[in-house]
C-alpha cells in the first residue's frame, strides 16, 4: 500500500489542507506545533477511524483532542492510496452524529463496500493496535535510561512470548489473576440460603394475608355507619317534633287546668253535674205552685192566727163555741196550732225555694265561668252544654294524642338507643378493621420488601452463576495462555530474535552484529568481542534496538500480506549525526516501500541531499 495524498477538511488546526506523498522516502518538515502529529493522527484515523469514548474517558480521547478548532460542523477528510495497481479514495466523516465511511475505487470507477475482508487485505492484516506498535514508529517515550530499558524489555517480552505487541502476557496473566481474586470477593455464598428462607417467608405471608380476617370491609361499615347516622338523625328529629308536639298539647291542657285524661273526665262529669243541678234548680224555682203553696200556707197560718185572736176576743160568744159547744180555749189552741203548722209549712216551702234559688245562682255562676273559659260565652243553655261537651271531647282527643305521642317518643327513644348502639358498633368494627388493614399494610410492605430482596437475590444468584462461569473462563484462559506462551516462545520468539538481529547490524552500521534474549528476558547486544547488556548502551542505541524490533515485528506480522508505509514521528531525536546518517542510508536500502518521516529538524533533508539520496520534501 502506498499513500498518494490526503485532504484535511476539519481536523484539529487544519481546514481545507492538501498534502501529497510519493513512492520511496518522504520528509515532512515542520517546526514544533506546526501540526505534524495532527497529520500523523489524521492518517491513522482515515485508515482505522476514530471513536468517541464515553463518560470521563471522552474528555481526553483522540476524538475530543482533534476536533476542529474552527467550523466544528466539518470534521472529515479524504485519503488516496494505491494498492495492487488500484487507486482507492477513502472518505470519512468523524462527526459522531453523522459518521460516514466510504471507499471509492477510482481505477474501476465504483464504490467499494468496506468489508472486513477488504480492509484486512488493504491494511495487510494489521489491526489498529498492531499498526500503532509496528509500522507507525515513534521514539521511546521514557525520558531516563532506566525507564527506556524497562519499556524496551517489556516490548521484547510481549513479542517473544505472544507473537503480538497487542498482548502483554505477563500483564494479562497478572490481570486475570487479579480479576479472579476480585470476582471471588464479589461472590455472595449466603445468597442461596437467604433466598430459600425468603421464599418460605413470602409463602407464609401470602397465606396469612389471604385469610378472611384481612378482608377489607371498612367501606361497607362506613356506608352502614352513614346510613345509621342518617336514620338516627331522622329519628331524633321525629322524636324532637313529638316532644314539641306533646309539650304544646300539655301546655294547652295546662292552660285549661288539665293534666291528663282523668282530669278532663272528672272536670266534664263535675260540670255536667253542676249543669244538672242548675237545670233542676231552675226547674224547681220556675214552678209557681210551690210559690203559691208557700204563700197560701202563710196566708192560712195568718188567717188561723186571726181566727184564734177573734175567738179569744169573743170568748164564749164565738160561733164555734156557740154552735158546736167547743171550748174557746180549745178553739184558740187548735187555731194557733194549725196556724203554726201552716206557717211552718209555708216557711219550709219558702226556705226550700230560697235554697234552690241560691243553688241555681251558684251553679249558674260556676257554669258561666266554665263556659266563658272554654266557649267564650256566659250563656247557659243546652246548646252551650253540648258545645262544652264537644270542647271536652277535643281535650280528650288531645290527651289521647299526647298519650300516643308519648308512647311514640318512648318507641323512638328505644329505636334511637338501638341505632346509637349500632353506630358505636360500626365505629368499633371500623376501628378494628383499620387496625387490621394497618397490620395488612405492614404485612404487604414486608411482603414487598421480601419480594424486592428476593428479586435482588435472584440477580445476585445469577451474578454468582455468571461469576462462576467467568472464574472457569479465567482458569481456562490462564491455562491456555500458559500453554500457548510456551509454544510461541519456542517458535515466534526465535524468529523475532533472528530478524531483529539481522536488522540491528544494518541500523548500527555493524557496531552490533546481533541481539539475544536469555530465559530471564535480559537483553544483550553482540559485538565481535563480547556481549553488552542493554543497560550499558546509550539512549540512542536503545532507540536503534527499539526501531529494529518494531521493523522485525512488522515483517513477521505482515508476512506475505503486502507492504505498509513506514511512518516515523520524530523517531530520530536521540540520534547523533553519524548514527542518523547510517540509519537513513540503511533505511533506504532495507525498505523498498513508502517511508514517511515527520521531523522538526532540517538535518534529515540536508544529510539526504548531501549523500545524493532521493526524497520528497513536504513542508507544513
Amino acid at each position: 500500500m502506498k499513500i498518494l495524498d490526503i485532504y484535511i477538511n476539519g481536523f484539529g488546526k487544519f481546514h481545507g489542507r492538501n498534502l501529497s506523498f510519493e513512492d520511496g522516502l518522504n520528509i515532512v518538515y515542520g517546526k514544533n506545533e506546526a501540526g505534524k502529529s495532527t497529520i500523523h493522527t489524521f492518517i491513522r484515523g482515515m485508515l482505522f477511524g476514530i471513536e468517541k469514548q464515553r463518560g470521563r474517558a471522552s474528555r481526553n480521547d483522540l476524538y475530543s483532542k482533534f476536533e476542529p478548532w474552527e467550523n466544528s460542523g466539518t470534521y472529515e477528510g479524504q485519503l488516496r492510496l494505491e494498492h495492487k495497481d488500484h487507486i482507492y479514495r477513502i472518505e470519512r466523516t468523524f462527526q459522531k452524529n453523522k459518521k460516514e465511511f466510504k471507499v471509492v475505487d477510482e481505477t474501476a470507477g465504483r464504490e467499494i463496500e468496506p468489508t472486513k475482508a477488504f480492509l484486512d487485505d488493504l491494511l495487510s492484516g494489521l489491526s489498529e493496535t498492531a499498526y500503532n506498535n509496528t509500522v507507525s514508529i515513534g521514539q521511546l517515550k521514557s525520558a531516563t535510561d532506566e525507564g527506556m530499558v524497562s519499556e524496551l524489555k517489556n516490548y521484547i517480552a510481549n513479542l517473544n512470548t505472544t507473537g503480538n505487541i497487542a498482548l502483554n502476557i505477563t500483564k494479562a496473566t497478572s490481570f486475570l489473576k487479579s480479576q479472579h481474586k476480585e470476582l471471588e470477593s464479589q461472590m455472595v455464598p449466603e445468597a442461596a440460603r437467604t433466598y430459600t428462607s425468603l421464599l418460605s417467608e413470602i409463602r407464609n405471608t401470602e397465606k396469612e394475608i389471604a385469610s378472611p380476617e384481612y378482608e377489607n370491609q371498612i367501606q361497607a361499615y362506613q356506608r352502614m355507619r352513614v346510613e345509621v347516622k342518617d336514620t338516627l338523625e331522622v329519628k331524633q328529629k321525629e322524636k324532637e317534633e313529638l316532644i314539641q308536639k306533646v309539650a304544646r298539647g300539655k301546655q294547652v291542657l295546662a292552660n285549661n287546668q288539665f293534666t291528663d285524661q282523668d282530669s278532663i273526665t272528672a272536670y266534664s262529669i263535675k260540670t255536667q253535674g253542676t249543669f244538672d243541678e242548675y237545670t233542676e234548680a231552675k226547674e224547681v224555682c220556675g214552678k209557681k205552685s210551690k210559690k203559691i203553696l208557700s204563700v197560701l200556707s202563710l196566708v192560712i197560718a195568718t188567717l188561723l192566727l186571726c181566727s184564734a185572736g177573734a175567738v179569744y176576743y169573743l170568748g164564749g160568744d164565738n160561733y164555734v163555741t156557740a154552735v158546736y159547744g167547743i171550748d174557746s180555749l180549745v178553739c184558740i189552741a187548735a187555731a194557733v196550732g194549725a196556724a203554726i203548722i201552716f206557717y211552718l209549712i209555708g216557711l219550709i216551702l219558702y226556705l226550700r225555694l230560697r235554697h234552690r234559688q241560691k243553688d241555681m245562682e251558684l251553679s249558674a255562676k260556676v257554669l258561666q265561668e266554665i263556659f266563658s273559659r272554654h266557649l267564650g260565652d256566659t250563656a247557659i243553655s243546652m246548646d252551650a252544654m253540648r258545645a262544652f261537651q264537644a270542647r271536652m271531647a277535643e281535650f280528650t282527643r288531645l290527651s289521647s294524642a299526647i298519650a300516643k305521642s308519648e308512647t311514640a317518643i318512648e318507641q323512638k327513644a328505644a329505636e334511637i338507643t338501638e341505632l346509637q348502639g349500632r353506630q358505636e358498633n360500626c365505629g368499633e368494627v371500623i376501628e378494628k378493621q383499620q387496625k387490621t388493614q394497618w397490620e395488612l399494610e405492614k404485612k404487604l410492605e414486608h411482603l414487598s420488601a421480601c419480594k424486592t430482596q428476593a428479586e435482588g437475590l435472584k440477580h445476585i444468584l445469577a451474578e454468582n452463576d455468571r461469576i462462576r462461569e467467568e472464574l472457569s473462563a479465567i482458569d481456562l484462559a490462564l491455562e491456555t495462555m500458559t500453554t500457548l506462551s510456551s509454544s510461541i516462545r519456542d517458535s515466534f520468539g526465535l524468529y523475532l530474535n533472528k530478524t531483529a538481529s539481522d536488522l540491528i547490524a544494518g541500523i548500527t552500521g555493524g557496531i552490533y552484529t546481533s541481539l539475544s534474549v536469555d530465559e530471564n528476558l535480559n537483553v544483550f547486544l553482540n559485538t565481535k568481542t563480547k556481549l553488552v547488556p542493554l543497560e550499558q548502551v546509550s539512549s540512542g542505541t536503545m532507540d536503534q534496538v527499539y526501531l529494529a524490533l518494531r521493523l522485525a515485528a512488522a515483517k513477521l506480522i505482515i508476512g506475505d500480506h503486502g507492504e505498509m508505509p513506514l511512518i516515523f514521528d520524530d523517531s530520530f531525536v536521540l540520534y547523533d549525526d553519524d548514527r542518523l546518517k547510517t540509519a537513513l542510508k540503511w533505511l533506504v536500502k532495507a525498505c523498498e516501500g513508502q517511508i514517511i518521516i515527520f521531523t522538526c529538524h532540517q538535518r534529515e533533508a540536508q544529510m539526504l541531499t548531501a549523500n545524493l539520496i532521493p526524497y520528497h520534501l513536504v513542508e507544513i
